[in-house]
């Protein structure tokens, strides 16, 4: 199976997951194996959200949607382009994903196959239901991809390099063990948004798909604003509106009830509109619902702090203030090249 019988795969199997987004779940014509496949991964979808209740259905066809898009013929090619990808001896590749939010593995997962090796994968127990099954669809798509996938819940052995991701903690024990394989080792990291008070009404709406997609469970959503002295924060609160309801969603409510329990006990002073708590605070990472925010005087010296922190930074929005960032509502929506912690996973794997 060479790269391009790859890509193909791919490609189908992207064609496969457009019949399920947020606006309907439709099976289409002409889509290969839907007989066997459709009705059982629809049930892996309603699972998947049995299993983590913070994987709502819109939150999960968001996903997948997004996955169908990122598979069409036009962006794989995009992506692979840059790169000469031997066809040599597969490598075994173990991969341990993480589980915050759906398919949240799956650019690893892709990385690893189209690159040409083996995929032995450990998933989350929160995230466990989808991606078997889209793996047995690859092996109906082309049979070459039998035997060179194979999910485990045991120890990891026999392998030839990692790609693990998890938290700053679960990345020393990562550190330890697979510290003498070739390795990818993600840790925590966060996404902000710089405010100018300047932008528009659309941009701030946009926003608030960058704070609540996921309900702010993944390392590209904003969780920290930069903002200007004497910011004022009507125009913001006013576009977060829109957002309103995510508070009937039990498990994002406890969180908002008690986040600002223990913040009005320990006497800070908050910004709050009913569903959301802005603090004043230096970290990056804020809890679910709630958003930190710091007070900036010049952009250049802003620039300058946040390159120093850059291993604790995923996204920065506001692309008008520096064309590296990321425009504002597009942090859930990455390309294939918008690599995790910025470390090209393809170089790495194809140099194996």
């Amino acid at each position: 199976m060479n790269l391009d019988q790859r890509i193909e795969a791919f490609q189908t199997l992207g064609k496969f997951l457009s019949q399920f987004t947020e606006k309907e779940i439709k099976q289409q014509e002409n889509i290969p194996y839907n007989e066997l496949f459709f009705e059982a991964f629809h049930m892996q979808i309603k699972r998947a959200r049995e299993y983590n209740s913070w994987y709502t259905k819109e939150n999960v066809l968001f996903a997948i949607e997004g996955w169908s898009k990122s598979l069409e013929i036009k962006n794989l090619t995009k992506w692979l382009s840059r790169y000469k990808v031997p066809e040599n001896t597969p490598q075994t590749v173990a991969i341990i994903m993480a589980g915050n939010i759906p398919l949240v593995g799956f650019h690893d997962f892709l990385s690893v196959l189209i690159s040409g090796h083996n995929a032995l994968v450990k998933l989350s127990s929160n995230d466990k239901q989808m991606l078997p099954l889209l793996a047995k669809y690859l092996e109906h798509i082309n049979a070459d991809f039998k035997g060179r996938i194979t999910f485990t819940e045991q120890k990891l052995e026999n392998f030839n390099a990692v790609i693990a991701t998890g938290s700053n903690n679960t990345s020393r024990y990562f550190d330890y063990y697979f510290g003498k394989h070739p390795n990818i080792i993600r840790k925590n990291r966060n996404s902000i948004a710089i405010l100018t008070g300047n932008e528009t009404t659309e941009e701030l709406t946009a926003l608030g798909d960058d704070i609540f997609q996921y309900f702010g469970l993944g390392c590209r959503s904003v969780s920290k604003l930069y903002v200007p002295e004497s910011y004022n924060f009507d125009a913001f609160f006013e576009a977060m509106y829109k957002n309103k309801d995510i508070i009937y969603y039990d498990k994002y409510a406890n969180n908002y009830d008690y986040n600002k329990a223990v913040y009005l006990m320990s006497l800070f002073k908050l910004k709050d509109n009913g569903f959301l708590i802005l603090k004043e605070e230096s970290s990056f990472g804020s809890p679910i619902a709630t958003l930190f925010y710091e007070y900036y005087n010049d952009l250049e010296v802003l620039d300058t702090t946040l390159k120093s922190n850059s291993d604790k930074i995923q996204c920065i929005v506001n692309n008008s203030i520096n064309a590296n960032y990321i425009d504002f509502g597009d942090t859930q929506t990455p390309k294939l090249w918008d690599y995790a912690d910025g470390i090209d996973t393809i170089e790495f794997l194809i140099k194996l």
